[in-house]
């Protein structure tokens, strides 16, 4: 599956907007200039919507209608006329006053528009369009930029990166818009603070709300200003955390034959936000600081100070992925690509790079039960384990998917394959996880080998990420650094029922653990070891700096993590690569 960039305006995509909720929600938070009438539709679409803001001496307020494309302009102008004389005479100030009727035209070059013409064929792109409503005029604006969803998080801390959590428009180029943000005490008197997408609040707007508006712009147009205030308080931090002393060691991002990557598990909300995890899994942890959205403004600042060029993330919410890391790490530069596990969870794997030194070549996933019984490279390792019923249908029963996205380097001559996997965790399943990564590497042989057969005479490199749930001492490590598990390995035997059986596997990769086998990656009361890893190809790479991990003293200053500091119980491996030259 080869990368397709993403389309501006893609008109397929906007005919299922729920135009009648989300560009409602979004034309109330509008500043409508005076005189100017929005309509915006799509060539495939079913409706249309129009929005402008009366300002005579009986009406001040915005009107916004959504109606269909196929019906007539004297229907459209009827409702218009309904409307607007209904929220005339709500303010009647005498009962005996005669009801205010008020008169509403649509013109084409100074002539009426014939009422039984279609609006699909009205409002198309056209200078001299206008809208009379009594004796105020509106210019006609088709398909303006537009801000359709915009909200700001429901929780801020001085110190942390914030933007809006909800940010969604059509026609509008992000990089030409205008952003700005106020801070006040009161909503009443706003000091500007901050003219970008993102905003880092100061102390001296602890106690304040925030208010952030966009002028959406085109490349040819703008159209109206669009603002969100927040409806809490920017708090006080939670202090320096143990991360902003590894920013110490990723201050500048790297250039030439080098490259960082990062891998790291989140902690996805949908594990985190039940009364099982705050009461048996994290009892340690305050329950805000278990919250999603306190957690994820520390994680974002996290990411973004590590200044990485390759970025692998495991047990991301679909949502998180959509609205926090995909928009913040957008605007800083990079590109993304999310791939659910299978079956229904909401989460799952994302990977991010820097779009300033790296070009995505190919993205693809799967998830090994889908293709275990069919997949020719996996036909020897179906047959062996197929005949144990319960193995198999355990096994079929699992959602562990691999991320593969391949990526060429702007810099060098050079070509990344970057996997990235989440291995199943149960303790019982050693056998499930390493027969998991037989699969992966097996498939991974298969995958780079077509990569080279389609970029002749390129150099590629693989660089597999992930929380693998397995310790050093686990098949996983022994397999990808020695190239070989024998298939009498304790591994395949940690469920005596599902006991799987002569399963020598080799790989022909040259394989190590950019960052060694750290005594814990993962630090909770219940359990604490390695289990993440960035093997990368040594005959290609060489290491060049490994950031540095916390230490045990600093894992359980309070107790154990996640807590008020570590967004997760996992902890982020980052380290420096560099191309082997020969």
């Amino acid at each position: 599956m080869f990368f397709k960039p993403r389309i501006l305006l893609n008109y397929k995509l906007l005919k299922h907007i729920p135009i009648n909720k989300t560009v409602l929600r979004g034309a109330k938070t509008a500043k409508l200039k005076m005189n100017k009438a929005y309509v915006r539709h799509s060539p495939d679409g079913e409706f249309f919507d129009l929005n402008f803001a009366l300002n005579g001496e009986r009406i001040k307020r915005p009107f916004n209608f959504t109606r269909k494309v196929s019906e007539t302009v004297e229907t459209l102008l009827t409702r218009v006329k309904t409307n607007v004389d209904k929220a005339a005479n709500k303010k009647k100030k005498k009962k005996d006053e005669e009801p205010y009727s008020s008169s509403v035209s649509l013109m084409l070059n100074s002539t009426e528009v014939p009422k039984e013409e279609l609006c699909e064929r009205v409002f198309v792109p056209n200078e001299n369009l206008q809208l009379s409503v009594n004796n105020e005029v509106f210019k006609i604006v088709i398909n303006s930029p537009w801000v359709i969803a915009l909200k700001l998080p429901t929780s801020i801390l001085a110190g942390f990166p914030t933007y809006p959590s909800t940010f969604e428009t059509v026609y509008t180029e992000k990089d030409l818009s205008t952003f700005t943000w106020y801070s006040s005490k009161d909503k009443k008197n706003w000091e500007p603070v901050g003219n970008d997408f993102i905003y880092t609040p100061q102390n001296s707007d602890i106690n304040h709300y925030l208010k952030f508006t966009c002028l959406p712009r085109g490349e040819t147009s703008e159209g109206p200003i669009f603002e969100d205030i927040s409806t809490c308080k920017v708090e006080a931090s939670p202090g320096e955390c143990p991360f902003e002393t590894r920013h110490l060691f990723t201050k500048h991002k790297l250039v030439g034959d080098q490259f960082r990557v990062v891998s790291y598990n989140l902690l996805a909300d949908l594990y985190c936000d039940s009364d099982f995890s705050r009461e048996s899994l994290f009892p340690y942890c305050p329950h805000y600081a278990l919250s999603i959205d306190y957690r994820k403004q520390l994680f974002t600042k996290e990411i973004i100070g590590y200044n990485a060029d390759i970025i692998c993330l495991q047990e991301v919410d679909k949502k998180i992925f959509k609205y926090d890391l995909n928009t913040a790490l957008s605007h800083l530069g990079y590109s993304g690509q999310f791939d659910l596990k299978g079956g229904v969870v909401a989460e799952g794997l994302a990977f991010f790079y820097n779009t300033k030194r790296f070009i995505l070549l190919d993205s693809s996933s799967l998830v090994f039960a889908d293709h275990l019984q069919t997949e020719p490279v996996f036909r020897d390792i179906w047959e062996r384990i197929k005949s144990n019923e319960k193995l198999s249908q355990r096994i079929l029963g699992r959602t562990t998917t691999l991320q593969v996205n391949v990526v060429g380097s702007l810099e060098q001559d050079e070509i990344l394959v970057v996997a990235n996997t989440h291995l199943y965790f149960h303790p019982d399943s050693d056998h499930i996880r390493l027969l998991h990564g037989c699969l992966a590497i097996r498939y991974l042989e298969h995958f780079v080998k077509g990569v080279k057969e389609r970029y002749e005479g390129k150099r590629v490199s693989l660089v597999f990420c992930g929380d693998f749930n397995s310790v050093p001492s686990c098949g996983i490590y022994q397999l990808y650094t020695r190239g070989l598990v024998p298939g009498d390995f304790i591994d395949y035997k940690s469920n005596q029922e599902e006991t799987i059986q002569n399963i020598d596997m080799t790989q022909s990769f040259q394989l190590d653990s950019a960052c060694g086998t750290p005594k814990f990656t993962n630090y909770t009361v219940g359990f604490a070891d390695c289990l993440d890893y960035i093997f990368y190809e040594k005959s290609n790479l060489e290491v060049s700096q490994v950031i540095p991990l916390p230490t045990e003293e600093v894992l359980k200053e309070n107790t154990a993590i996640p807590s008020i500091v570590f967004p997760s119980d996992h902890i982020a491996l980052i380290s420096d690569l560099k191309w082997i030259r020969n």
